[in-house]
């Protein structure tokens, strides 16, 4: 399965930056992983909030392809355990899915086209997270399920 992480804006803090190539490292070793940032738009300080969202979103969607199964991380999403998440990716390899897409949104969320175009939501947290930290975490628990699937010690029970 190939996974890819769509996220809106660059990482700008170097701690950040520095986590998520660690774990795109350790990712690598068990599947194709791959991160595309859209860039930030420019000139929004006037701009209303819902064409914020539809520009982001128009850019978004241009990346994903008509057999893409699209996850967006939402904080009404499905909530799992570690060790549930992993158990349901570990369906979705064995089920046939080919191409797996999560997308972090911007500040604002998500355009109503994109909201249609997924096949599911995710939440990592019932708390409010950055649209940048929360690339790190997403990227961690991906590693997490990814061990936890493959028997290995690095998530402990």
């Amino acid at each position: 399965m190939r996974i890819t992480l769509i996220t809106t804006g660059k990482t700008t803090f170097d701690y950040i930056k520095e986590g998520m190539a660690i774990y795109e490292k350790r990712i690598g070793r068990y599947l194709q992983f791959s991160r595309t940032e859209i860039p930030a738009l420019q000139g929004t300080a006037s701009m209303p909030v819902q064409e914020i969202r539809n520009r982001e979103g128009e850019l978004i969607l241009k990346k994903i392809k008509p057999e893409d199964r699209v996850v967006i991380l939402d904080e009404k999403g499905s909530r799992y355990t570690s060790a549930a998440w992993a158990a349901h990716l570990e369906h979705l390899m064995n089920t046939g899915t080919r191409s797996l897409v999560f997308i972090i949104g911007g500040a604002y969320g998500f355009s109503e086209k994109v909201r249609e175009r997924a096949d599911s939501m995710l939440s990592l947290s019932d708390m409010t997270f950055s649209h940048q930290i929360i690339r790190l975490f997403f990227e961690e628990q991906l590693y997490r399920a990814m061990t936890i699937i493959k028997g290995e010690p690095y998530h402990n029970e």
